[in-house]
């Protein structure tokens, strides 16, 4: 699944300013910004704090993404985000 046609219920996507990021960290291990953050980690109080209007709106897409989408090992807590990050290709 290309996160470039990535859409959840047809009504939510992720905002195409924030693909790079999302492949970035998985792709190459590079640390996002702190909503991305949030949400990698799975604190979702703390990924609403930080969203953005279009962002917030959005987040469906963003949890369904990384569970049914991006590798287990990378996102669902601080620990497994370090660890991601620290297990440079």
């Amino acid at each position: 699944m290309s996160i470039d046609k990535y859409s959840f219920m047809n009504e939510y996507s992720i905002p195409e300013r924030m693909r790079g990021a999302i492949t970035r960290y998985i792709e190459d291990r590079v640390i996002p910004g702190g909503f991305l953050q949030a949400v990698i980690c799975n604190n979702l109080s703390e990924a609403v704090g930080r969203a953005d209007d279009e962002n917030i709106r959005n987040l469906p897409a963003y949890c369904n993404f990384f569970y049914n989408y991006a590798p287990s090992q990378c996102w669902g807590s601080p620990e497994k985000m370090i660890k991601w990050l620290g297990n440079k290709k």
